[in-house]
């Protein structure tokens, strides 16, 4: 395993625009933070905002970045036929794929980590200044602390759901636009369903919808799923693709 995460890492670091998206990660996730933070006020009387929620609302954007990291980890190899000099080199398919997950995945707890706490920085001095309590967005509080963790393992699974879908479908186009679509247009379709126990259903079973859960710190009673078990609806989303994805990559040509 040492030698396949070796040559996994030499393609990664040297893939054109792995630190670009890294940086994009950070920077996105941030900004997004930062603006959803500015656009919130609390009054005198009461606040009805969660801070947690705002303050890391940029993951939602950031994790755009992180699925075009991970689609062209693999399809990038695909679209050039490297892909092939790569199974003949190390015929381990299951290895190969689980080598390229493992640096993915600390590839995205790396800058996620970063962009996490970069979001906590800006989102609370922001906050504060619009006239939210003292102590928001503290990551000392234990559901702050568990949002913001949360927040950094759900971008990591997201990776680990868009390298599936593109060990699958083997075309970073297809597969980009497959997870980004499942991401951010599935919500909005379950919002036209007009049954309301089938739109439950549909949103408990939306990776980004229960996936971010996670980060809720005020009114878990009303939530439709338990801060963790939100996470893993997400997680279970990764696992299938990642199983799918190696089966099929077990049973055909490269």
């Amino acid at each position: 395993m040492r030698e396949l995460l070796h040559a996994e890492w030499t393609k990664l670091r040297t893939l054109p625009g792995t630190a670009g998206l890294l940086l994009t990660i950070v920077v996105l996730t941030v900004a997004g933070s930062a603006a959803a933070a500015a656009l919130v006020s609390c009054g005198p009387a009461a606040c009805g905002y969660d801070p947690a929620r705002i303050g890391f609302f940029g993951v939602q954007v950031g994790q755009a970045a992180v699925v075009v990291m991970a689609v062209l980890a693999v399809g990038g190899e695909y679209g050039t036929g490297m892909i092939r000099t790569t199974f003949t080199a190390m015929p381990r398919r299951a290895a190969v794929l689980a080598a390229k997950a493992i640096l993915l995945a600390a590839l995205t707890l790396a800058a996620g980590s970063v962009a996490v706490l970069g979001s906590a920085l800006a989102a609370r001095g922001i906050l504060l200044g619009n006239g939210f309590p003292a102590g928001s967005l503290d990551l000392a509080d234990g559901p702050v602390l568990r949002a913001a963790v949360g927040s950094v393992l759900y971008l990591t699974v997201i990776a680990l759901l868009s390298l599936g879908v593109a060990i699958a479908v083997r075309d970073s186009a297809a597969a980009a636009g497959s997870v980004l679509g499942l991401l951010f247009l599935f919500p909005a379709l379950i919002l036209m369903i007009p049954d309301a126990d089938w739109q439950l259903l549909l949103w408990r079973l939306s990776p980004m919808n229960a996936g971010l859960t996670v980060q809720a710190t005020t009114g878990l009673a009303a939530l439709p799923l338990d801060p963790w078990a939100g996470l893993g609806v997400a997680a279970a989303w990764a696992a299938a693709a990642l199983l799918g994805g190696g089966l099929l990559l077990r049973a055909r040509d490269a």
